[in-house]
């Protein structure tokens, strides 16, 4: 192999490895998604799989958001409205938020 070729291949690796290690930090994690759930979410919604589908104040629990695709979650957990209190939760809060609700499907 000539020196180009070995530095060129030497760059593809790094380049691979750094999306790598990317990928695994941006993952989600629906753990986490339950401590903000619990946090953040069950003075209004019935966000445990206890059997209760809505809460007794009105707004749907988990299983009936999880309906929803992930993008429509996104959407509307990066800008709530109505009676939803405005939570500024970062990227990966949502995702892992996210993550949690899909566990309900």
């Amino acid at each position: 192999m000539t020196r180009s070729l070995v530095t060129l291949a030497l760059i593809a690796m790094t380049g691979l490895a750094a999306l790598l290690i990317a990928g695994r930090s941006m993952a989600t994690d629906a753990s986490h998604g339950a401590v903000l759930a619990q946090r953040w979410c069950t003075s209004c919604h019935v966000v445990s799989d206890t059997g209760q589908k809505t809460a007794q104040q009105g707004p749907p629990g988990f299983h009936a958001i999880a309906q929803q695709s992930p993008d429509q979650l996104r959407n509307f957990l990066s800008h709530p409205h109505g009676s939803m209190p405005d939570l500024s939760l970062s990227r990966a809060e949502i995702d892992d938020l996210i993550a949690y609700i899909e566990t309900f499907r």
